[in-house]
This record gives C-alpha cells, sequence and structure tokens, in this order.
C-alpha cells in the first residue's frame, strides 16, 4: 500500500497538476490546494451554505481505477479527475467511514466519506461520470470516483510514501457522499 502521486490546485480547476510532494495542514487539507480551508471550498457546497466544515479536504482516488477505465476506452491518469493523492494496493472504496490513513512519516487523514461523481467528468471526457457509477447486486448505486477525508495530523506526502490503514471500532459505518 502506498502513495502513487500527489496533485494539486491552487484554483478550482478539474484537473491538477501532479507534484514532487505535497504538504497536509492539519484542519486544513492541502497547503497551495483550492479546497483548503476549515470550512467547504466546493463551489456547490458553498452556495448551500459556506459556513459548513470541510469533509473535501483530501480527494483520494486509487490508480486500480484508471486501469479499469482504460479497460472500458478511457484515459484517465493521476491528478486528472481533481484528487490530491493517488493510491496503490488499498481498496478505497471498501473503507469504512473515520479509517485512518497514515501516509509517509507523519501525516493522517481521516475517511469521511465518498466523492459523488458530477457533470464535469463528462466534460473531461464523455462518458466518464456513467463509467464511474455502478449498480451492486441489490441494485444500490456505487460511485467508484474516489474518497474524500479530514487531515488530523500535519506532514509530507509523495509518490512511494507507505500507506497504513487503521480501521475505526467495529461496528464500521459504510461510506456514503459527503
Amino acid at each position: 500500500m502506498e502513495v502513487a502521486a500527489v496533485s494539486i490546485s491552487p484554483t478550482h480547476t478539474f484537473s491538477k497538476s501532479n507534484q514532487a510532494c505535497i504538504q497536509l495542514l492539519s484542519g486544513l487539507g492541502v497547503a497551495g490546494d483550492a479546497h483548503l480551508g476549515k470550512t467547504v471550498k466546493h463551489r456547490s457546497r458553498v452556495a448551500q451554505d459556506p459556513a459548513q466544515p470541510n469533509l473535501r479536504q483530501v480527494h483520494l482516488i486509487h490508480a486500480e481505477l484508471f486501469e479499469e477505465l482504460k479497460d472500458a476506452g478511457f484515459t484517465v491518469s493521476a491528478g486528472q479527475m481533481g484528487e490530491n493523492i493517488t493510491t496503490r494496493g488499498i481498496n478505497l472504496l471498501g473503507l469504512p467511514a473515520g479509517t485512518r490513513l497514515y501516509l509517509g512519516d507523519m501525516a493522517l487523514v481521516e475517511v469521511t466519506g465518498l466523492r459523488n461523481p458530477c457533470a464535469q467528468l463528462d466534460r473531461f471526457q464523455p462518458g466518464l461520470m456513467a463509467a464511474l457509477l455502478d449498480r451492486d447486486e441489490d441494485g444500490n448505486l456505487i460511485r467508484k470516483a474516489g474518497i474524500m477525508g479530514i487531515v488530523l495530523a500535519d506532514g509530507e506526502v509523495k509518490p512511494g510514501d507507505p500507506i497504513r490503514v487503521e480501521l475505526p471500532p467495529e461496528p464500521h459505518k459504510p461510506l456514503d457522499r459527503v
């Protein structure tokens, strides 16, 4: 389990630029990223209530998703869907809410929920939004566009850093969109 890539964007662009390292700031998010802050920065959520807490400080996507998308005819690489941290070897979507991810030597992120795919995905590549949604055997919607988290401890994160997963106490609560 490791960090495959790290990315930021100082403005509200869809894609983020890959970096050699990023700095996570406790209670705020990723230094230099447009979503940094204690209160919500995602534009649609700011329009609803700008004072709500920012549960979307860090966006993580598993690199294995890019292979799945490639098999479906899409070309997507790290940072292009707006994620800050691309992971390898972790089933991010299967983690329960409250899971703690220890990244590198010091950084700590707590998983808050799922990223809800939005129409911007189709502007990036037509049909991508539908490719990031699925249904399980019971007909429940599956969102595959990554997970969101909040920063609990400062730290530098770079590609190749190990990731350690600490599950919360049971009973586990499945991820929902945030």
